[in-house]
């Protein structure tokens, strides 16, 4: 069995590919992982329903029953937000998962794999992994850095996350030659704040520019991805006072738990998700709702 043998694509998502409509990729991490889930289906089908608003078609991709289903009907949907047996899937992982015929949920690693072997070139999430504070001692980057060197896509997010070491973050980005382009912005984007502290790249101010980058790169085969950083909207940005003061709480008590590697990152999540009374959530829903609708706008334009 060949790797396209492994994808079920959802009929309108086959359809709209083969019609050269526009299509975007979307993560599933985020509905088993990074959302309360009593909510996450339902923010899930908002994501979506922000992809279509820009004219183009979502296809959210998952592993389950050993496929890669790349689109998800609403019992997928329904299954992934509510079973805890859903795994979170790295690239690393998608053998193990496919072969126990499990249920996994897509990272941005993974989904960028996975959608550029369906033949999709823009996939819209919420915020990259990246190098974690401390990484001179711990070697800890995440595996999205890898996978954008290596996956010839156009991703949309709001930046890295910032419980991470920004700065660090876009000096690897530079040395594995993704480009980054921040929409609208001089500054690069800080995830649940508009502004990490650096500077932006590049910047461009509309889709069309950016879809003109992205027909460039095609041409010239250039096998990284094109970030596109789109900062939080203005209105739903959380406030950098409360930022900054739970970011510091929580580095402090992450150190105090002794924490390392994979536990980092959904450790520092939930802590902002318990300390700012729910406030991180919000920005996460809002931010990743701003990425799909520009994202749909790409892929449309591109």
């Amino acid at each position: 069995m060949t790797a396209g043998e492994l994808l079920r694509v959802q009929p309108e998502v086959a359809e709209a590919l083969a019609a050269g409509r526009g299509v975007v990729a979307l993560e599933s991490t985020i509905i088993s992982h990074g959302l309360p889930t009593d909510s996450a289906a339902e923010v899930a089908g908002r994501i979506e329903d922000a992809v279509r608003e820009s004219g183009a078609v979502p296809a959210t991709i998952a592993v389950l029953d050993g496929e890669v289903r790349v689109g998800l009907d609403q019992a997928a949907l329904d299954r992934v937000a509510t079973d805890p047996a859903v795994a979170k899937a790295s690239i690393r992982d998608l053998g193990q998962v496919l072969a126990a015929r499990g249920a996994g949920a897509t990272t941005v690693a993974s989904t960028a794999y996975l959608a550029h072997l369906a033949g999709i070139g823009v996939f819209a999430t919420g915020g990259l992994g990246g190098v974690h504070r401390g990484a001179r001692e711990s070697y800890d980057e995440s595996a999205d850095l890898f996978a954008l060197a290596t996956t010839p896509i156009t991703v949309v997010s709001s930046g890295v996350k910032s419980i991470l070491d920004v700065p660090a973050t876009l000096e690897r980005l530079e040395t594995l030659s993704v480009a980054v382009v921040c929409y609208r912005t001089d500054r690069f984007p800080g995830f649940y704040v508009r502004d990490s502290g650096s500077p932006a790249p590049w910047r461009l101010d509309n889709a069309a520019d950016i879809a003109a980058v992205m027909a460039q790169r095609r041409r010239l085969a250039l096998p990284q991805a094109l970030l596109v950083a789109n900062p939080i909207p203005a209105t739903d940005e959380m406030r950098r006072d409360l930022h900054d003061s739970t970011l510091a709480a929580g580095l402090a008590a992450l150190a105090s738990a002794a924490l390392a590697g994979s536990a980092v990152t959904p450790f520092l999540l939930d802590y902002f998700h318990e300390h700012t009374r729910g406030a991180s959530l919000a920005a996460n829903v809002a931010l990743v709702l701003s990425n799909a609708r520009l994202a749909g706008a790409l892929a449309v334009a591109g």
